[in-house]
This record gives structure tokens, sequence and C-alpha cells, in this order.
């Protein structure tokens, strides 16, 4: 037997202000896709935006409905956009906000199992890493790469 440990690193910072330009606008629009949303159900709206290789900006917001689990995340709603209409234009980051009455949540909205499976193979398809941010009114993380929001990803196949 052996013992191993696995760790992560991300940056944490205190605001919007404190992340370069390129990020500062990836979030912004994360933010205007909030108003994309359809919660009737959580009344939680998330936001999302995706940036390419080619620096165009892809948003995505969450759509629930009343055939559960016929919804879909802001994530994978904004990634599957940018996949079905930029092919071959890779993921180079993506941002990610969620909130309820039109307010950001102080702490991040983490992305689910799915989001973060479908990120990964984004990954991988792109042969290069991904940047995530999730971000808080109060706090904002960044991770360098996917693997560090989902250690041991599914790529068997």
């Amino acid at each position: 037997m052996t013992k191993k440990e696995l760790t992560i690193s991300y940056i944490e910072y205190n605001s919007v202000a404190e992340l370069d330009a390129e990020d500062r606008i990836l979030v912004g629009k994360a933010i205007e896709a909030m108003d994309g949303s359809y919660a009737p159900y959580s009344n939680f709206n998330v936001g999302a935006a995706v940036r390419l290789e080619s620096g165009t900006i892809v948003t995505g917001a969450n759509q629930e409905n009343a055939a559960y689990p016929s919804g879909l995340c802001a994530e994978r709603s904004a990634m599957f956009s940018a996949g079905s209409q930029h092919k071959g234009d890779a993921i180079r980051s993506i941002a990610v906000v969620g909130g309820a009455q039109g307010c950001i949540s102080d702490t991040p909205a983490s992305p689910c199992g799915a989001c973060r499976q479908v990120m990964a193979q984004y990954q991988r398809i792109a042969g290069k890493d991904m940047s995530v941010i999730l971000v808080g009114a109060k706090v904002i993380y960044k991770f360098a790469r996917v693997d560090d929001i989902l250690p041991l990803i599914f790529d068997n196949l």
C-alpha cells in the first residue's frame, strides 16, 4: 500500500478589479449572461462565458424545465454552443457566476460534476489547459486548469 495525496492550486482574488483585463471582460460577460437564465424552480441564476482561442466569447445561462432533468446548466450551455458554432476554435477559459434575485452570491457557485467532465473533455480536445474562474461577490477563484477542480478526470475512452 502506498498513501498518496492530491493537491490543487488556485489564485484567490477579492474583487473583479484584481483580475487581468481579459479575465475582467470574460467575467463581465458571464454576469451579463445571468440575465438569460430561466430558473423558476431553483430561483438560482447562473451565467457562464467561455473565451475561445480566437478571442471570441460565447455565453450561456442555466435553463430549467419542469421535466427534471431536462434543463441545462449555464456552463454546458456555453460550451456546447461554442463547440457547435465555432468548431475547431478551442476553449481557453471559462467564467461562472451565480446568484439569486439578481444578486451574485458572496461565494462562488461551483460547477456540477457533469459540467466539470464536459470542461475536462473540451480541455483534452484542445490539448491545452483551460482556466476556470469561479466568481462570487466577495471572493473569486481562478484555477489554471480543469484538473484542479476535477482530479482523476475520466478520459479512458
